[in-house]
């Protein structure tokens, strides 16, 4: 509000040509009110993409995108008034006019969208968690765990294992607890791949996991007992700490089999496989285990798992945050929990329709990062208002804690 009651307005809008952590060119947003109160979002992008997911750029150009916003949605957009988060979406959708951001592109319609929710709340005098939590219509939700990339594969790593991520699941009474523990986590894991591999070169991949000559399962195997040697030091009273993996399932499945390095799997063989590796390492976590369009094995392994045991599985590349695609995971009880990616279905509204659902189904949350991050930190505030029950941004990489350094602001206690 101005100080004289009225609502503050869009005054003008500008979009940059910035650059992600792997130097991509991406987009900062900037919204301006007709105060000269300024909000900013930079939006990052992914290199494991479902097919499902909006376009990210038209025809891949920033330029062009940009372009078209400035020429042939920016101008509708002025003038609008701050806090109407649906109606400004709903226009960034009808302005593009394909139904997946073929012209705007995803990303622009991203930072745009979050953009316009941060210099909302600050015109209401609320923090961004607070304001996407008033969307949601509940009250912001407990701190996410820490779902922390500690070892990378796949397409983020080359010479690294065929599954994508190696993750530590962390969750403590406190979130600093948490970012130590995790950080701890990171440091155990490099600590005994040197052991075991002394020889390499080790590396870090995307997310600032580590990448080394490892097959799956030893990889597995070092995350397994990095996370129990964490857990047994008795430095983090109160930690839950288990490991969990991103299988990014259909960058391996081609012709249908899945593909590791030395050996191939049916459908129903990966199926077997993954409920083996959730039993025997005791998964807390578990995404995209199956190809993108694998629905009946996901329902299959979620069937056969879930009775007295704790573990999210999760579908990304499966769902692409859309709300019909998780419609249909919800009538096939394909998953219990559903990653949310902004720049996948374009607007912040839609992101919360998903979440909506999800809470419907009783599912669990979790916002994540792309492979390709920038230091914005809107992520951490959407996870709180999300209600999310995890937070998957990383662990080590400063696009990365930037992300957990601004949960512990959010925290606003240094011994929390």
């Amino acid at each position: 509000m101005t100080a004289h009651g009225v609502p503050e307005r869009i005054g003008q809008i500008r979009l940059r040509k910035v650059y992600d952590s792997r130097g991509n060119p991406t987009v900062e947003a900037t919204v301006l009110s007709d105060v000269d109160r300024a909000a900013m979002a930079s939006c990052p992008s992914g290199a494991s993409t479902g097919s499902h997911e909006v376009v990210s750029f038209p025809d891949g150009s920033v330029d062009r995108g940009i372009e078209f916003a400035m020429t042939r949605v920016v101008p509708h957009l002025l003038g609008r008034p701050l806090g109407e988060q649906k109606p400004f979406d709903a226009e960034l959708k009808e302005r593009d006019g394909t139904g997946n951001f073929a012209s705007l592109g995803g990303n622009i319609a991203s930072a745009l969208s979050i953009a316009y929710a941060r210099a909302s709340a600050a015109a209401e005098g609320r923090e961004l968690f607070d304001y996407v939590a008033r969307l949601r219509g509940r009250p912001p939700g407990r701190f996410p765990a820490i779902v922390g990339n500690v070892m990378n594969g796949g397409v983020h790593a080359v010479g690294g294992p065929s599954i994508q991520e190696f993750i530590a699941f962390v969750e403590a009474p406190g979130f600093r607890t948490q970012v130590e523990a995790a950080v701890q986590v990171h440091r155990e894991v490099g600590r005994r791949l040197r052991e075991r591999f002394p020889s390499a070169a080790l590396g870090r991949g995307d997310e600032g996991g580590w990448v080394a000559p490892a097959d799956d399962e030893q990889a597995l195997d070092i995350l397994a007992q990095s996370c129990q040697a964490v857990q047994a030091s008795g430095r983090f009273p109160g930690a839950a700490i288990r490991p969990g993996l991103d299988f990014a399932a259909s960058e391996l499945y081609r012709d249908g089999r899945y593909h590791y390095r030395g050996r191939s799997l049916t459908p129903e063989e990966q199926v077997a496989f993954v409920q083996d590796l959730v039993e025997r390492f005791d998964l807390a976590y578990a995404e995209d285990p199956f190809d993108e369009e694998g629905f009946s094995e996901f329902s299959a392994l979620t069937g056969r798992i879930l009775t007295g045991r704790k573990v999210h599985v999760v579908g990304d590349d499966l769902y692409t945050t859309s709300p019909g695609r998780v419609r249909r995971g919800m009538d096939g009880k394909a998953t219990n929990s559903v990653l949310l990616k902004v720049n996948q279905v374009g607007t912040l509204s839609d992101t919360l329709e998903t979440v909506a659902l999800a809470d419907q189904a009783g599912w669990s949350t979790i916002t994540s990062h792309r492979s390709g991050e920038t230091t914005d930190t809107w992520l951490s505030h959407l996870s709180v208002g999300f209600g999310s029950a995890g937070i998957k941004c990383g662990v080590l990489g400063g696009e990365r804690i930037a992300k957990l350094n601004e949960l512990l602001r959010i925290a606003g206690d240094a011994s929390s």
